[in-house]
């Protein structure tokens, strides 16, 4: 069995290479030339999209994994149902249980490579491509009103106009409310530092405070605040979540419960980062049975096709039950799991279909 589950592992994990080379090519061709529309922005050159593109890939592979393990698997599992040596196995004795464990087994290859990718490799190597990016275009990260990025931490309300790729923050407010929520304090600083240990340093500040009968206004060169918010964190909110590592979301979100906020869309990407690596178990289990249906024609071309199809509804359907429950205030761990869930089910019943006939 040992040489049956390494012949398996061979052959599988060679087709899963192949499809996740072919979608890496696909999808650096159209970042490539999604990118051409902002060439000539700053001194952003020719040579600054091929290394932004080669800087993103692996977080597209991350993104396609469980799609390229189920296209992968039907693939060689079909390429051996072609060749009679599915049938040899069975005819050999090699239960259908026997043969999903050597795949499941195969499988937690691709889930300690997707973890890897997720939390290792992917988040520097984004964090990289937009710091050459934006200094490539002379931009600042994005944010999500004309005003700027609104953060809250305790009794304070942050607007940060612009956060630069290096860290540093621009066009800094914080506004200070007591217990009445009345305001009782305003402090304004053009740029902000952070330092490990001390916190912010805000430079050329001015800050206004709310007596009851008067307001004292004081002008310093340099002002301390000292946060639980960090520039990673600061990054969270203005770079897309799902690119973020768990050990960068987990503070971030525990941060917006402990203030009272929503955390809703942080949440849902949390719990994806948890759940979606081992989806390509799901996906390779969901492979087996499509791959022994009708064992003799070994069409290639409609089973891909098949694979293709579910994996662009598993890939729909995860986008979809996490804008959803975002709406609708579900719980983050149900949004995040329900479609690893639904293909589980599905996969378990073909094969207890299969394993009938």
């Amino acid at each position: 069995m040992r040489t049956l589950g390494a012949y398996l592992r061979r052959e599988v994990l060679g087709s899963i290479g192949l499809v996740l080379l072919a979608f890496l090519a696909l999808f650096a061709i159209f970042d490539f030339l999604a990118e051409l529309d902002e060439l000539g922005r700053g001194t952003y050159r020719l040579k600054h999209v091929i290394i932004y593109v080669l800087l993103t890939l692996p977080g597209r592979a991350y993104e396609v994994m469980p799609i390229a393990a189920l296209i992968g698997t039907l693939l060689g599992l079909t390429i051996l149902a072609r060749n009679s040596e599915i049938t040899v196995m069975r005819s050999s004795g090699v239960s259908l249980r026997r043969l999903l464990g050597s795949l499941l087994k195969t499988g937690t290859i691709l889930v300690l490579l997707t973890l890897i990718l997720g939390e290792l490799i992917v988040p520097p190597l984004e964090r990289a491509a937009q710091r050459w990016r934006l200094m490539s275009t002379q931009s600042a990260l994005k944010q999500d009103f004309v005003t700027g990025t609104w953060m809250r931490d305790g009794a304070l309300f942050i607007n940060i106009r612009k956060a630069q790729p290096n860290g540093e923050l621009e066009g800094i407010r914080l506004y200070e409310f007591d217990r009445e929520h009345r305001l009782i304090s305003l402090a304004s600083a053009e740029r902000g530092e952070f330092t490990f240990g001390t916190g912010w340093r805000l430079f050329d500040a001015t800050q206004i405070i709310f007596l009851p009968d008067h307001t004292e206004r004081n002008v310093q060169p340099e002002l301390s605040w000292a946060s639980e918010l960090t520039p990673e964190m600061v990054s969270v909110a203005m770079v897309t979540p799902e690119r973020m590592a768990i050990r960068s979301l987990y503070p971030y979100v525990r941060h917006m419960l402990d203030n009272n906020q929503r955390a809703g869309r942080y949440a849902v990407a949390l719990w994806k980062k948890v759940i979606y690596p081992f989806a390509s178990l799901i996906m390779i289990a969901l492979a087996l049975p499509f791959a022994l249906g009708n064992q003799r024609s070994g069409n290639i071309g409609g089973r891909l096709l098949i694979g293709v199809m579910l994996g662009m509804g598993f890939h729909l359907l995860n986008g979809l039950f996490g804008n959803l429950g975002i709406i609708n205030n579900w719980s983050p761990w149900w949004s995040a799991s329900a479609p690893s869930l639904l293909f589980m089910v599905a996969a378990a019943a073909l094969i207890w279909k299969a394993e009938r006939r």
